[in-house]
């Protein structure tokens, strides 16, 4: 990957690369926008090389921008991948010193970029980044249970658009990652009737998941795109559907919590083969909006399902596929609150 022409593609304003050896601390540190205002980086902890962390900042933090976009809030977009430390994380002193490092690195672009958690990331973890720098957000706010429920929430009012209804009693979802976004939203639609099968790349995670919820059958992470479904629910790390596998799937639906599940080519490909994409920076940003705004559960869902309602709206009233209307209303905000400042 040319990373400058990658960047340019994308719009991206700056990536940055932070090391710091005694603490393990190797991370990316992309900031697409801060049109808006400063860029709210997602904070990513998970074993991966240098190549995919970079790549993964990139990706997750153009989401970010159009998820704050969409949601109305006055951030931007970014993301920072932190690399597993050689020496793990387990030892609690050794944690406390890698957040501690990164808050301690992202000091100096305070003006720029808030800190927020993301998958592998707790709301400890942030209050350790809070001691080296004010720009976090999230310490208090328990947001992948909040995201969980808001795409849930986010999934209904598309369903209704996709599948006539948005009663979620007999659908069939197919969830691939029960993480604690996956998990969240699995147990909401067991609990309206919804006739589950989950898929996880930890096994053991769905057939523990499985055990709780009555009636869910488990299959392996590549099995579940070939399921038949009503709608899929991707919920693991990015590009869980590659767009040569999107001839594979047998859903009406894809509506997850994962960040960027399709590539732009794989968006394509699922438009052409008339399966609905509602996508991940419309649908899972109640955990974003709970945490910038401080609205409770409930509230941050239910402005993920009118945001969602609207997309479906705007989609049934000039005939274009959600996933591309999405887009078009971010960014016609960021351009029009952007143009303030040009006046």
């Amino acid at each position: 990957m040319l990373i400058l022409d990658e960047m340019q593609s994308r719009g991206h304003e700056a990536l940055t690369l932070l090391h710091h050896a005694p603490s393990g601390l190797r991370a990316a540190l992309a900031i697409h926008s801060t049109v808006l205002g400063p860029a709210i980086a997602g904070v990513r902890l998970r074993e991966q090389d240098e190549a995919l962390a970079v790549r993964g900042a990139l990706a997750l933090s153009e989401s970010l921008t159009l998820k704050a976009a969409l949601a109305g809030l006055n951030y931007g977009g970014g993301a920072c991948v932190l690399m597993m430390p050689e020496a793990g994380v387990e030892d609690p002193h050794a944690r406390e010193a890698l957040f501690r490092a990164l808050g301690r690195q992202v000091q100096p672009l305070a003006s720029r970029v808030v800190l927020t958690e993301d998958i592998g990331v707790t709301p400890a973890d942030i209050a350790f980044v809070a001691q080296e720098t004010p720009s976090t957000l999230g310490m208090n706010t328990d947001t992948s249970s909040i995201t969980g429920y808001g795409v849930y929430r986010g999934m209904k009012a598309a369903a209704r658009y996709a599948l006539g209804s948005e009663s979620m009693r007999g659908v069939r979802v197919a969830v691939l990652g029960v993480g604690a976004v996956g998990r969240t939203l699995a147990a909401h639609l067991h609990r309206e009737g919804a006739r589950l099968t989950i898929a996880d790349e930890r096994p053991e995670r769905a057939v523990a998941l499985a055990d709780e919820l009555d009636g869910a059958v488990v299959t392996g992470p590549q099995e579940i795109l070939d399921t038949p479904c009503d709608i899929l629910a991707p919920c693991g790390y990015g590009h869980s559907i590659r767009s040569q596998e999107v001839s594979r799937l047998q859903c009406r639906l894809i509506a997850g919590g994962e960040h960027h599940p399709l590539s732009r080519q794989g968006e394509d490909a699922v438009k052409e083969a008339g399966i609905v994409y509602m996508p991940d920076y419309a649908i899972n940003a109640a955990g974003l909006i709970a945490a910038a705004t401080g609205v409770d559960a409930t509230q941050a869902a239910e402005r993920v399902y009118q945001t969602v309602a609207r997309i479906i709206s705007t989609a049934e009233q000039y005939a274009k596929a959600p996933h591309v209307v999405a887009r078009r209303m971010a960014e016609r905000r960021i351009d029009l609150i952007g143009s303030l400042g040009r006046a």
